[in-house]
């Protein structure tokens, strides 16, 4: 048997491989755009995929390699995206010119991804507006001010364990494994009206699916990006976004919810009583079946559950580490709980200026989503990306990229970009958080429809916390904050890492050492009889 026709033939699928995957690597040169160069079948982001550095640091690098040019071209596999690097430009296609960039790049199959294909995020041109329109009253301030009560009492609750544990003055926690069981109390009784515990209850399938689904190891990045790039694979092999025992019980929890509030005439001012009073008025092939009321229940639980803790994670580690933004927030909390005779209101927590500040620059430094895109719809003439440049024409089906995590750590918006400084927001926090500069909840009509829910969370619970304890460094704390230099998102190197202590611990340690005598001259301190005496409790 000879073997030369079947080497020959092995070449030439290799060769056809080969070109596939290499065939729009000169999309960028042919139109005179600045780019990262690209390897074949791993693009522009062969770095991030054989975890040399992180997707931020990689954008990074290609949003500052011209830094004069409006755009500037990268690859993903073999797509080409364009980054949009100036902020009229960003403005002009998120906001002026919506019509021509309505939709997201991602779409899943709904065959391999129920939940993902149908929600909010996914939808497209009229059924996105129709969806956005049904769920946007959700999030008006008479519904704000009713998800608050419930808000306060999950925060009070954590407040209350954070407190105990402060009993114990060596004692470290790992802030998001907290956190993450906050928003997840949250979201199921403001999402779903469903009462849990995961303090008490850790093991609850609320919670246990939500750690599932958000944590983006290896494992599920790559499952994600197959089923996002290779449908026809992962239909073959039967890989989906999402287990399939996953998917059924959310289903089932949304179907049960609304089962049970029809047959006992239960109303709660949540996404899922909206999607409910909108059966029989949509019309023919509009009605909203239970797989669209899940997948809606669904990413409201995916975004909050993961980016909104992550949030309360950096904004508390930053508070623990800077002594000084810690006490002026306290004074603020304190000044706050005197106002309200201790007992917080939705319009008193609102009004707390320094605590925005904090959250908003928290989000600055740290946003949840490295950037967003934007699919062009019809033709759109993009201005010269330099002086003297020719116009460059984004056709049908063309994606733009909007870098935010490269823009809000851009020394001409924010001067010294690493620097945690709340000031930035703190006079004018509602100018600077709708400035083009500041991205991280998006921009336009594609602007994330629960930022408004996200941010009283995040007021909420760390007003609880840092009402009755403190929290500052220990040996495990980095500082400052080292960011891991590998995967997709901004996270920790080490975790967040802080040690508990009761309120003016400080002080208290230095009345001890007065009582002894070793204080210096001219020195007096005030006891503290408000100590809290010591208690144990189980961990999370």
């Amino acid at each position: 048997m000879e073997w030369w026709p079947i080497i020959a033939a092995v070449l030439a699928v290799l060769a056809m491989v080969y070109h596939r995957a290499t065939r729009n690597f000169d999309f960028f040169e042919k139109r005179g755009i600045p780019y990262a160069k690209p390897i074949p079948f791993l693009g522009s982001m062969w770095k991030v995929l054989l975890r040399r550095l992180s997707f931020p640091e990689v954008m990074e690098k290609i949003y500052n390699s011209n830094p004069d040019s409006k755009y500037v071209g990268f690859f993903e596999f073999d797509t080409p995206l364009l980054v949009i690097r100036d902020l009229e430009l960003v403005k002009s296609i998120a906001v002026k010119n919506f019509d021509h960039f309505p939709n997201h790049r991602l779409a899943f199959d709904p065959e391999l991804d129920p939940l993902f294909s149908k929600n909010l995020f996914s939808l497209r041109d009229e059924r996105w507006k129709e969806i956005r329109n049904i769920l946007t009253p959700a999030f008006t301030s008479s519904k704000m001010k009713s998800m608050f009560v419930l808000m306060r009492d999950c925060a009070k609750d954590y407040g209350d364990y954070f407190a105990s544990l402060a009993a114990d003055r060596s004692k470290e926690i790992e802030l998001k494994d907290a956190f993450t069981k906050y928003t997840n109390d949250v979201i199921g009784t403001c999402a779903f009206g469903i009462d849990i515990n995961s303090m008490k209850n850790p093991k609850n399938m609320f919670y246990v699916y939500g750690r599932e689904t958000t944590n983006f190891g290896i494992v599920q990045t790559l499952r994600f990006l197959a089923v996002k790039h290779l449908p026809w694979l992962c239909r073959l092999l039967g890989i989906k976004a999402f287990k399939q025992e996953i998917v059924d019980f959310f289903k089932d929890l949304v179907a049960s919810t609304i089962k049970v509030r029809d047959e006992n005439g239960i109303v709660r001012p949540d996404m899922i009583q909206l999607m409910m009073e909108t059966r029989g008025k949509l019309g023919p092939g509009k009605e909203l079946t239970i797989d669209d009321m899940t997948a809606q229940a669904f990413v409201f639980f995916f975004g909050g559950f993961e980016s909104t803790s992550t949030l309360m994670c950096f904004a508390a580690y930053e508070i623990g580490i800077n002594d000084q933004i810690q006490k002026r927030l306290q004074d603020e909390i304190d000044q706050v709980l005197e106002d309200c005779d201790d007992e917080v209101t939705y319009d008193a927590i609102n009004g707390m200026k320094y605590l925005e500040a904090v959250i908003l620059e928290s989000l600055r430094m740290y946003p949840s989503i490295v950037g967003s895109d934007r699919v062009c719809a019809k033709p759109f003439e993009l201005p010269p990306r330099v002086p003297g440049a020719k116009p460059y024409v984004l056709q049908r089906d063309d994606t733009v990229w909007i870098p935010i995590c490269c823009i809000q750590c851009d020394p001409q918006y924010y001067p010294e970009p690493k620097k945690f400084n709340p000031d930035r927001f703190y006079d004018d926090p509602k100018q600077m958080s709708n400035s083009l500069s500041f991205l991280s909840f998006g921009l336009g009509p594609r602007m994330c429809i629960g930022n408004r829910f996200a941010l009283l969370e995040a007021k909420v619970l760390l007003f609880h916390i840092f009402a009755k304890c403190d929290l500052v460094p220990c040996a495990k704390s980095s500082v400052p904050l080292k960011l891991l230099s590998t995967g997709f998102a901004v996270v920790p190197e080490n975790g967040f890492w802080l040690k508990i202590q009761p309120r003016n611990a400080k002080k208290a340690e230095l009345e001890k050492t007065a009582i002894k005598g070793t204080t210096m001259p001219g020195t007096t301190f005030l006891l503290n009889s408000n100590v809290e005496s010591e208690c144990t409790i189980d961990s999370f």
